[in-house]
């Protein structure tokens, strides 16, 4: 896989994390452990694109 697919397929991922997380923010009953996962998931991903980015 070339690096420019490679971080098309991060960037998706990335994309769709982060409506997991509005939408488990915007759940009443969802656990804020969850969602604190959620979000440092998407924060590797962005850390990752920044890097093969560079």
């Amino acid at each position: 896989m070339s690096v420019s697919a490679h971080l098309t397929e991060l960037k998706k991922k990335h994309e769709t994390l982060g409506l997991e997380v509005e939408q488990a923010q915007r759940s009443p009953g969802i656990d804020d452990l969850h969602v604190a996962q959620l979000k440092k998931k998407k924060l590797r991903l962005k850390e990752e694109i920044e890097r093969l980015s560079n």
